[in-house]
């Protein structure tokens, strides 16, 4: 029986086992951090198996979470348009 390394939960993906995002993982990645790097960011996942079972994961399904990626972004913009901004009093001190 094969290990899985992801998980979906409230609607997001998670290194199995975790409170760390998949997000989180690949975005390191992405960016040139090593799975050892990742570790020493994010002593929660506990293992370089871990690691390397979420990148895996990423690669072999590359498209689907790119736009798994893109959606999260989109939210994001979405929030910071809604959100309150700053009173002008808060930016001055």
């Amino acid at each position: 029986m094969a290990k899985e390394y992801v998980e979906r939960r409230a609607g997001g993906l998670y290194v199995a086992g975790t409170r760390v995002s998949l997000a989180s993982v690949v975005i390191h990645f992405r960016q040139g951090a090593s799975p050892e790097l990742i570790l020493q960011k994010f002593p929660a996942l506990s293992s370089l198996e871990n690691i390397n079972g979420a990148i895996a994961f990423y690669l072999a399904n590359e498209a689907t979470v790119n736009a798994y990626l893109a959606e999260l972004d989109e939210k994001w913009r979405q929030f910071q348009r809604s959100a309150d901004p700053f009173p002008d009093a808060m930016l001055r001190h």
